[in-house]
């Protein structure tokens, strides 16, 4: 099975590996059947989803009538003003049959303006404390892409007491000298304020080149190859007390199930000369670049 630690200081021990349910978006209502039992078998017990992955809050409902109280249930809202944020909340209660979330994420808030109309007066934060209150929600957490996020996510943290961050991290991404800073000081606030810290992004190569005609079921093209992908998986959870999120690519969860369930969890200088010889082999590409490619 995989491990399971504690989730911040919610008080729930989340598996490390949290199911992304982004690849349940525009899957059909038969074929998500047939994965969310491969969560239960590999004691995967966290899904996170959000108000804009397509169906995949719909996909996900049905389950919840008989497995609610297996799961740690996440959604996010992309608005950022009070009105709709509150409306985005409700819908997605609804949408997955649910009494309440256990967490509702802010959506990649990672922009100054955004930022700043969801943490006023009558932005989505003013939403999420009153949905709180109300017992429609348990915790609030903020999310993010690009190279500013852990920046961003210090600045909310500042702000406000989240019970979790969301952010991208593979090796890759950590050649970036300023983001690596800054990751690590996202990290460690998180350590000491028993924060929760997700992880996404864990297991991409590079963004879609022109010319690739292979199918398609994430924006950007995961690693494939089993052994490379296994070590990308094992080398993120050797990082203590962090989660990573399960690739939008449902073709990958065996592989990614199986690295978890099999890594020891401790960083080792082979496993850190193995994941740059392998990033070299894949020709991987950041998936963001600093004032070039930021966004999704």
């Amino acid at each position: 099975m995989i491990e399971k630690i504690p989730f911040g200081s919610t008080g729930h021990l989340s598996s490390r590996i949290l199911f992304g349910a982004a690849a349940l978006g525009s899957m059909s209502q038969e074929k998500a059947d047939t994965i969310l039992p491969q969560l239960l078998d590999a004691g995967i017990n966290h899904i996170d989803t959000a108000a804009g992955y397509g169906d995949s809050e719909l996909r996900i409902a049905p389950w919840m009538a008989a497995h609610r109280d297996d799961f740690f249930l996440a959604s996010k809202t992309g608005d950022r003003t009070y009105d709709t944020a509150k409306a985005s909340i409700e819908r997605s209660i609804t949408r997955l049959q649910v009494d309440r979330l256990d967490l509702i994420q802010f959506h990649n808030l990672t922009d100054d303006e955004g930022w700043a109309t969801a943490m006023g007066a009558n932005g989505a934060l003013k939403a999420a404390v009153e949905a709180r209150e109300q017992g429609l929600v348990r915790f609030i957490g903020v999310t993010g892409h690009g190279t500013r996020v852990a920046e961003m996510h210090l600045k909310s943290l500042n702000e406000f007491d989240f019970d979790s961050v969301l952010l991208p991290y593979n090796h890759m991404m950590m050649q970036d000298p300023v983001y690596a800073e800054e990751f690590e000081a996202l990290y460690q606030r998180c350590h000491d304020n028993q924060i929760a810290m997700q992880t996404i992004k864990s297991v991409a190569r590079r963004r879609w080149r022109e010319d690739d005609t292979s199918q398609r079921y994430s924006w950007y093209e995961p690693i494939r190859m089993e052994d490379k992908l296994s070590r990308a998986v094992q080398w993120v959870l050797s990082k203590p007390g962090i989660f990573l999120n399960s690739s939008s690519d449902t073709t990958l969860l065996p592989v990614i199930i199986d690295a978890a369930q099999t890594s020891t969890n401790e960083r080792t200088d082979e496993l850190e000369s193995q994941i740059a010889t392998d990033c070299e082999d894949l020709a991987a590409e950041p998936l963001f670049v600093r004032g070039v490619s930021d966004s999704v």
